[in-house]
């Protein structure tokens, strides 16, 4: 068995009688030891650590250095095997220019799922409602910097054409049901169902004739959650 190395010389690892390793051992007790909530929030704590040192361009050492810390300490906060101490945490915090509130950012970002059964999406009201174009919900973003609306459009003979929309964002559409010409960022497109469309939704776009009715897409946007 290869030695591991350790500062000042090698130190030899322990077999057990089942071959594996003594620390190896003691690693998979302590992580079996620790609560499950905490072990989110070390792990949380963990990540937000290092993706904070790895913008600023610092390796585990020179965070180390510039905290007072070992560089072994730092990678095990990092990798959420240890809990930090508030005054680590206090060091870690100045070493890398940021409040110690920072580093919980990760733990306290909120999870979201929003689930809609069939046939019950929100009809809403949007530009083109006021030309026949019915704009169903299927869902929305909570929380985070990216908002997502995905709808599902559908046109009747009632709907006229409409190619002059523009919005923030990007927008996704995928065509389910008829067959249309669709205008976006000066150019035409003959969506089939199956076919589909990405665009940049502050270029003008929409339907520009409707050949085969009745037509249903999938409309999804996604912008910064602070434009609208």
């Amino acid at each position: 068995m290869r030695p591991s190395r350790r500062a000042g010389g090698y130190a030899p690892r322990r077999a057990r009688r089942d071959g594996r390793c003594e620390t190896c051992a003691v690693e998979d007790r302590e992580s079996e030891a620790r609560p499950s909530g905490e072990g989110v929030l070390q792990e949380a704590i963990g990540r937000q650590i290092r993706e904070f040192r790895t913008a600023l361009g610092m390796t585990v050492a020179e965070l180390g250095r510039q905290s007072d810390l070992s560089p072994g300490a730092i990678s095990k906060i990092e990798r959420g095997l240890t809990p930090p101490s508030l005054a680590s945490l206090s060091a870690i915090a100045g070493a890398l220019a940021v409040p110690v509130t920072a580093l919980f950012r990760k733990h306290e970002e909120q999870r979201d799922a929003s689930y809609v059964e069939a046939g019950k999406g929100l009809v809403i009201e949007r530009r083109g409602t006021r030309v026949g174009h019915r704009y169903e919900l299927l869902g929305h973003t909570i929380s985070g910097r990216v908002a997502v609306e995905p709808y599902l459009v559908t046109l009747t003979e009632e709907s006229e054409v409409f190619p002059l929309f523009q919005h923030a964002g990007i927008e996704f559409i995928h065509l389910l049901e008829g067959e249309v010409i669709y205008r976006a960022a000066g150019s035409t497109y003959h969506l089939k169902p199956g076919d589909s469309l990405l665009l940049e939704g502050d270029a003008a776009h929409g339907p520009e004739k409707l050949l085969y009715l009745p037509i249903r897409m999938l409309a999804i946007i996604s912008r910064p959650a602070d434009e609208r």
